[in-house]
């Protein structure tokens, strides 16, 4: 049986962080943001990582901070855009809690992220192009580990959180009966 924690993907700047400390309050759960406990255990912030170690040192750390924080029962874990990309970081959260799959329109998010310094995956890149290809790229096995999608454009944080947490209520019943 799976845990009851929730583990939100998507792309960056979807709203994973901000929905996810909304939803932890709603649901009564502990928040954790995967980018920040990799930073936090670190002592460096990801951009540093990025430069120093190379995007594979930062998704070793990654791998190892969902691997830490997933047995974790009743938390809702924010995860970084591209923890989908490694086939073990699917496996454990779709097995270990449920997923929620966070999506908004490219066009919002590039807009979102367009003066953004902290993304080292977009310094220097056209924001909007970058993402696409990451859509491409990571939509589909956002897809395979999402229980559910949940769209953030046009909707507020908290109802977002509301409709994630009424969501995850219903499963954990379903689960029960």
């Amino acid at each position: 049986m799976k845990h009851t924690s929730v583990f939100l993907v998507g792309l960056m700047a979807v709203g994973k962080s901000s929905v996810g400390r909304q939803l932890a309050d709603e649901l009564g759960y502990s928040f954790y943001d995967s980018d920040h406990e990799v930073e936090i255990r670190a002592g460096a912030e990801i951009a540093w990582i990025f430069d120093v170690e190379g995007e594979n040192g930062f998704r070793e750390r990654e791998t190892q901070v969902i691997n830490e924080l997933t047995p974790i029962d009743r938390i809702v874990l924010a995860t970084g855009g591209g923890v989908v990309l490694r086939e073990e970081n699917r496996r454990v959260l779709s097995n270990r809690g449920y997923v929620a799959y966070l999506t908004s329109p490219i066009s919002l998010l590039a807009e979102r992220t367009r003066k953004d310094r902290r993304r080292p995956l977009l310094r220097g890149v056209d924001p909007g192009a970058t993402l696409e290809a990451f859509a491409r790229e990571r939509g589909p096995l956002y897809e395979s580990v999402a229980d559910r999608t949940f769209m953030t454009d046009g909707s507020s944080i908290r109802k977002v959180a509301r409709e994630v947490a009424q969501w995850h209520r219903d499963a954990l019943e379903k689960a029960e009966s």
